[in-house]
């Protein structure tokens, strides 16, 4: 039997097998988010508890040498993982290898609701953060809410082979 004949076996056993398990196709639609419906206006002689945070992001990874380097899609995660509090992001900036501003996301602080995570993606074709791209978040929560929750998923493929790989924010000062 050719790959080809193989393969086209292995796709018509898989869906056999699906239907057959009354299993749907998982359907999920990309949200874009619009940054404008989250404004709300942040009180600064408000008890809220400011802080800042910072994200370590990769657009690319070098593989065998300074010369061979591979692209990378990053989707940024904001979560609140707060149950009751909400809470409120007001600057986002995206910084590049060389420390130089990229993007800054937000004209105005955000809100993010209990449980909710709000995600940036930097697409596979967008290098201009390099090896050593960042994010420095800033803000706010009530003073017994759980701080924010910054990840940061980075993935890509060479040849048929996928990797990816995770980092944590951490506070900063």
């Amino acid at each position: 039997m050719n790959n080809q004949t193989l393969l086209a076996f292995i796709i018509i056993i898989s869906l056999i097998f699906t239907s057959a398990c009354g299993q749907k196709e998982l359907s999920i639609e990309p949200k874009k988010l619009d940054w404008k419906q989250r404004v709300i206006k942040v009180n600064e002689d408000s008890s809220l508890l400011s802080g800042s945070s910072y994200l370590s992001v990769y657009s690319a990874v070098y593989l065998h040498s300074e010369s061979d380097f591979k692209e990378l899609s990053s989707t940024v995660s904001i979560r609140n993982i707060n149950k009751q509090d909400t809470i409120y992001i007001n600057k986002i900036e995206y910084f590049n290898t060389q420390g130089q501003l990229v993007k800054s996301f937000l004209e105005n602080s955000i809100y993010i609701a209990p449980m909710e995570t709000v995600e940036i993606v930097i697409e596979l074709s967008d290098t201009e953060g390099g090896t050593g791209a960042n994010f420095v978040f800033d803000w706010s929560i009530k003073p017994d809410s759980n701080e924010p929750l910054f990840e940061a998923v980075m993935i890509s493929a060479v040849g048929n082979k996928g990797f990816g790989f995770v980092t944590h924010g951490k506070k900063i000062n």
